[in-house]
């Protein structure tokens, strides 16, 4: 029996559909507030797409600090570089996060990691000496 892997659709379209379509196109498959933000930042994307596209012709990594720019099907395949604050988070970009944008995928807050209650945190531990 032979096992079909599942294609990957955006709003019906394929990637190579969508790939074809100008990102002025594409925004009409967007949500409302996405659709909007890459209409007012439309030369910013296609500055970004350009920019991306001669550093990988070269080799070198693509790294931004634009964490508010939406992902758009030309980008699909791109392993970029957000900035979080502290360092660059590497990805890579993939069909299912079109439309989201660049800092959803680059924490700027890491999980805290508790452990035991320190000298002093609990009642118990008021009268121990803390040096």
């Amino acid at each position: 029996m032979e096992i079909k892997k599942k294609q990957f659709t955006y709003r019906g379209k394929t990637i190579e559909e969508l790939k074809a379509l100008d990102v002025r196109e594409f925004a009409k498959y967007l949500t409302s507030r996405s659709r909007r933000t890459v209409l007012r930042q439309f030369q910013e994307v296609e500055d970004f797409i350009n920019q991306a596209k001669e550093k990988i012709a070269k080799n070198k990594k693509v790294r931004t600090h634009k964490r508010y720019l939406v992902v758009v099907p030309k980008m699909v395949g791109m392993k970029i570089q957000v900035y979080n604050g502290n360092n660059f988070v590497s990805f890579e970009v993939v069909g299912e996060m079109l439309g989201h944008r660049f800092g959803e995928f680059s924490p700027t807050r890491a999980k805290t990691k508790h452990s035991k209650a320190g000298v002093g945190a609990t009642k118990g531990t008021r009268s121990k000496s803390k040096k």
